[in-house]
């Protein structure tokens, strides 16, 4: 499967920009997360549908209201007649299939009744050299089950269970050949349609508010430069000794999305109390004219305190948040191809029911016109 997810990486499946070096630049994505659960509970539905465009939610269904409901104005206001019933069929009949796929992985794990899960991540990114790339991944119990990637047009199973299911697939060949044709063609065409929708909202241009801190313990300055309220979700912060880029000696927090569609992130690095003024923060972002260079000033810091606190606060639960969207509903590690296992899914049922309340309470569409179960 995947390799191993830094916070940054996770939002990035969910839509949220970034810059690979060497690599095309994301210009937008689309991105779809579903859920399925055994037994439904007050505030668990059965099935659950979530639309990302470029990392915002856009639209959403769950088997409790029974009807898919845009999520941003621009979407409420944008989308064509019969758009919103069309996706509600599409997801009614996703939910059958979803429940089916429950039935046959449970036999297939030997499983006796309970509370089990099945998600489904998938979608395209244009890219700016005008490709696209594209992936689905499912999973089973908070585990990753069998993944597909547009460029490689074949499936990698997570373990044997998952080996019945890429064999039955691939000799079907029309599974792959739906895959394919839904993720380098259908999902861009979907993308592109949505990206109309909501052009001036998503190729907006947002600068960051960057906010330069600095704390000392045991003899060690640790500086951190926050950026907080920019969209796009693609930014460069970068600490500087002098001239000279200091990446190696860096953390990075990953790109975080706020509630109002914006993201937040930042960077940290370690230093010697009397090299302070040494230590600079770039910051590059779509938003800016040119890049930004801040230092700690060490008298405004108590100035600052209340707004950074506050919005750590609000940030810190939506790292939780999309923490348990990303690694609960598919734990990848990079060892998974070399069969170095698996990260445990919840033990028991009963932990099992509260990452599922609180990742259902922490999100605020199986592939359209797809629908094979698993076991097909």
């Amino acid at each position: 499967m995947a390799p191993a997810l830094g916070l940054g990486a996770l939002l990035a499946i969910l839509g949220v920009l970034e810059v690979s070096m060497g690599q095309p630049e994301v210009l937008h994505s689309l991105r779809y997360l579903n859920m399925a659960v055994t037994e439904p509970s007050p505030g668990i539905p059965q099935y659950l549908s979530m639309g990302y465009v470029d990392g915002i939610p856009f639209e959403r269904y769950d088997s409790e209201r029974g009807r898919t409901e845009p999520l941003t104005p621009w979407m409420a206001a944008g989308a064509e007649p019969g758009y919103w019933d069309e996706q509600t069929q599409i997801n009614e009949g996703n939910r059958l299939v979803a429940a089916t796929a429950l039935e046959i992985l449970r036999g297939r794990y030997n499983q006796s009744r309970g509370l089990h899960t099945v998600q489904r991540l998938y979608g395209c990114d244009l890219l700016s050299d005008g490709s696209v790339r594209g992936s689905s991944r499912y999973g089973y119990d908070g585990r990753d089950f069998i993944s597909f990637e547009l460029g490689s047009g074949s499936f990698v199973a997570a373990d044997g269970a998952a080996q019945i299911t890429k064999r039955k697939w691939e000799h079907d060949g029309i599974v792959v050949e739906n895959m394919m044709n839904y993720l380098e063609h259908t999902c861009l065409e979907v993308l592109q349609k949505h990206i109309g929708y909501g052009q001036e909202a998503l190729e907006r241009k947002d600068p960051p508010d960057v906010h330069v801190s600095g704390k000392e313990e045991h003899g060690i300055l640790t500086l951190s430069c926050h950026a907080y309220g920019f969209y796009p979700g693609m930014i460069g912060i970068n600490w500087l000794k002098g001239d000279e880029v200091r990446d190696q000696e860096t953390e990075w927090g990953g790109i975080v999305p706020n509630s109002d569609g914006t993201f937040h992130s930042w960077a940290r690095i370690e230093a010697l109390p009397g090299e302070r003024e040494q230590y600079r923060c770039r910051v590059e972002h779509a938003g800016m004219p040119e890049p930004g260079i801040f230092a700690w000033e060490p008298k405004s810091v108590r100035n600052s305190i209340p707004v950074l606190v506050a919005v750590s606060v609000i940030a810190a639960a939506i790292i939780i948040i999309i923490g348990l969207v990303g690694v609960g509903v598919l734990k990848l590690r990079s060892g998974k191809r070399e069969g170095k296992g698996y990260d445990s899914a919840p033990t028991s049922e009963s932990q099992q029911r509260v990452w599922i309340q609180i990742l259902w309470a922490g999100i605020p569409g199986w592939m359209p016109g797809f629908q094979r179960g698993m076991g097909a």
